[in-house]
This record gives structure tokens, C-alpha cells and sequence, in this order.
């Protein structure tokens, strides 16, 4: 049986989700399958600093985390001055790789490239590495010659790595892996849809950015029937906070409030647009259940990027306004063509997206190694 070793880490939860994708395909497919957190099981000192520092500067310190945290580290140097930083853990690691003794080896962490590169570089190990990026920009902690394969999100995400040097046809394009629940239509669902109210799913992230207590505000002023699921994430205080302040009915307005749940692709199912921060794996549900995006803010850095994806390809709708976000709506209810255009244009974006088509991939390096360890 072959072994897949996916490592992962916890700034932001689309690694893990990615992650956990990987893990159940590679599994249906007949791999034994290792999934690590490499950060938090190699240095709980350094995962603390840096999932701790990610989570409080996106969420209260969003302008410092796009200048400080992505920008000014988004340069070409950057993985040899994080070797100040990871190169305790090098060890650490290759001796965990060698006890799983994998057959490849994937990271959904661009930090992870930092790590496997030098211990490729150094001849420490030889196994294929696959990174997959999970936005649609390629931060500079990505880019390393050492990396076998890269899965991008679209070819715009291609276009980009090529710019930054990587070799063309180390690049596939199978999108950033999510559930397969979102490349299926739940009938049952779509057959009990309220046609009388135009649907919409609200979502603040994983870590349930307190933003969309606003939106959800304006929404409830607009003029139309909305049926409105909201879904808080992880963040408990504003669920109840939604809760208390929406419990009783609203003339022309259905709210439904949520915590975390797993039930995202049948609640995309119901619903005509998605209104979201537009972090990786977001996006990539919402192109493969063809729903629009309408983002009303964004974190600096990846998401700011995701945006100019999204906007160059016409599938998306930025509000920079809040005040704005009704008259936006408006044009959406009252010219439905538009939403038809755009979940056209989200369907062309789709059409490689193959979470299978990495364990084909993943085939072909493993078979590539062994070719060449029996002909040397």
C-alpha cells in the first residue's frame, strides 16, 4: 500500500480543510495516509507565536497583517530568512518523515516548502513533494525549485507562479482541493427551495469575523424578500449575539442563524449568492457549486488577491461601501441574466477542478522515483 504524508498547520483552518479533503480521496483511492501538523507537533512554541500572531492580527489587526505579515514578506529571499525560524525543526521533521517513511510527501502550508526544500537540498531526503496553494496568488514562501509539483487553483494562479520562475510543466491545475460534496447537487434540497425569497448564505470564516454583523444590519433594509442563513463559524458570542437580537419575526426577512457546520454545500445548494470574505477554499466551494460571490471585505494580503482574481474574471461582486451592499442586491434580484453570466463564467472557471486527478499525479511521482532508483 502506498503512504501519502500531508502536512499541514493551523493559520486559518483552509490548510486543514484542504488537508482533509486530500486525506479522504487519497484514502478512497487505497492510500495509507499520515496527516501532521508539522507546526504544532515540531515546536509548540513557534506554532503559538504563529498561528496566535496570524489569528489576532487577521482578524483585529487586518491593515498591519497585509503590510507586515504578507507584503513586506512576499519577496524573493524570503524562505532563506526563514530558515532562522524553522531551521531548529528540520530535524525534528526528517526524523518524523523517516519513521512514516512515505512514498510522497504533500504540503497544503507554504510553509512547508521552506522545511521539505532544504532537507531535499541537502540530500536528506527523496521523496517526491507536492505543494498545494490554497489561494490564487503564489506568496513567495512558496516558490522553491524543490517542489516536484505545484497544484494551483486556475491559470491565473499558473500565469503567476511562472512569473515567479517555476517551471510550467511542474503546474497543474486542479484547483484547491475541497469536499466532493461540492461538486454534487443535493436535489432534495434545490426541490424545497423558496422561490417567493431570494436566498442568501452569510458567512464571516472559520474564525467568524465579526463583520458580518453589519451586513446582516443593511440586508434587513432592503427592500426585497430575503431569506438570510448566517453562518458565525467558530465565533460563539456573535451566534448569540444574532440570536438575541433576531429572534423574533421580520417582515419580508427570513434569518437563520449557525455556528460552525459541515452542512455548507447543501446550504449552497439553497441559496442564489454567497456573501463571504473571500478566503481560498471559499472561493473554490462557491466555483464549483457555480454560486456568485458578492464580498463586502477582505483581509489584506491573500484575500485582497482573491479579490482581483474573482473581479478580473466577472464572477464576483466587491462592495467597498457597506452602504452600497442594497443597491447592489437590488441589481442582482431585479436582473436575474446577470447572475446567469456569472455563474457561467464560475463553471468555465471550474471545469479542471479534480481533487482525484492529485492522486493520479501523485501516482505518476511515486512510479518516477522508482524508475529511477532501479535504473541507477
Amino acid at each position: 500500500m502506498k503512504k501519502v504524508l500531508i502536512l499541514t498547520t493551523s493559520t486559518g483552518q483552509g490548510h486543514n480543510q484542504a488537508a482533509n479533503s486530500l486525506t479522504e480521496t487519497f484514502i478512497e483511492n487505497g492510500y495509507e495516509v499520515v496527516k501532521y501538523d508539522f507546526l504544532y507537533n515540531n515546536s509548540k512554541f513557534l506554532n503559538k507565536i504563529i498561528v496566535s500572531g496570524y489569528e489576532i492580527s487577521a482578524t483585529k489587526f487586518p491593515k498591519l497583517y497585509g503590510l507586515l505579515f504578507y507584503h513586506l514578506t512576499d519577496f524573493k529571499y524570503i524562505n532563506t530568512a526563514l530558515k532562522l525560524s524553522f531551521g531548529l525543526n528540520d530535524r525534528k521533521l526528517l526524523r518524523y518523515i523517516n519513521s512514516v517513511n512515505p512514498d510522497i510527501i504533500i504540503g497544503t502550508h507554504s510553509f512547508s516548502v521552506n522545511i521539505i526544500s532544504r532537507l531535499k537540498k541537502n540530500k536528506l531526503i527523496n521523496i517526491p513533494f507536492i505543494s498545494v496553494i490554497t489561494d490564487f496568488k503564489a506568496h513567495y514562501t512558496y516558490i522553491s525549485q524543490y517542489v516536484d509539483a505545484y497544484i494551483a487553483g486556475s491559470s491565473y494562479t499558473k500565469e503567476h507562479l511562472i512569473s515567479r520562475g517555476i517551471d510550467e510543466n511542474k503546474i497543474f491545475t486542479f484547483g484547491i482541493p475541497i469536499k466532493k460534496e461540492f461538486y454534487t447537487i443535493d436535489s432534495e434540497v434545490a426541490f424545497t427551495k423558496d422561490s417567493q425569497y431570494f436566498n442568501i448564505l452569510l458567512m464571516s470564516g472559520s474564525m467568524g469575523l465579526s463583520n458580518i454583523f453589519y451586513v446582516l444590519k443593511e440586508l434587513l433594509k432592503n427592500k426585497h424578500k430575503l431569506r438570510i442563513t448566517v453562518v458565525c463559524g467558530k465565533n460563539t458570542t456573535l451566534k448569540k449575539k444574532l440570536l438575541s437580537l433576531y429572534s423574533k419575526p421580520i417582515e419580508n426577512k427570513k434569518v437563520h442563524v449557525l455556528g460552525y457546520t459541515n452542512d455548507i454545500p447543501s446550504i449552497m445548494d439553497y441559496c442564489d449568492i454567497v456573501i463571504s470574505k473571500p478566503g481560498g477554499l471559499t472561493v473554490t466551494e462557491s466555483i464549483a457549486k457555480k454560486l456568485p460571490i458578492v464580498i463586502p471585505f477582505a483581509i489584506p494580503g491573500q484575500e485582497i488577491e482573491n479579490t482581483e482574481f474573482l473581479l478580473q474574471n466577472k464572477c464576483a461582486i466587491y462592495v467597498n461601501n457597506l452602504n452600497d451592499i442594497n443597491k447592489e442586491m437590488d441589481k442582482l434580484i431585479e436582473n436575474p441574466d446577470i447572475l446567469n453570466i456569472m455563474k457561467k463564467r464560475l463553471q468555465e472557471l471550474g471545469k479542471n477542478f479534480s481533487v482525484d486527478n492529485i492522486v493520479k499525479l501523485s501516482d505518476k511521482l511515486i512510479k518516477k522515483v522508482i524508475y529511477k532508483k532501479i535504473h541507477n
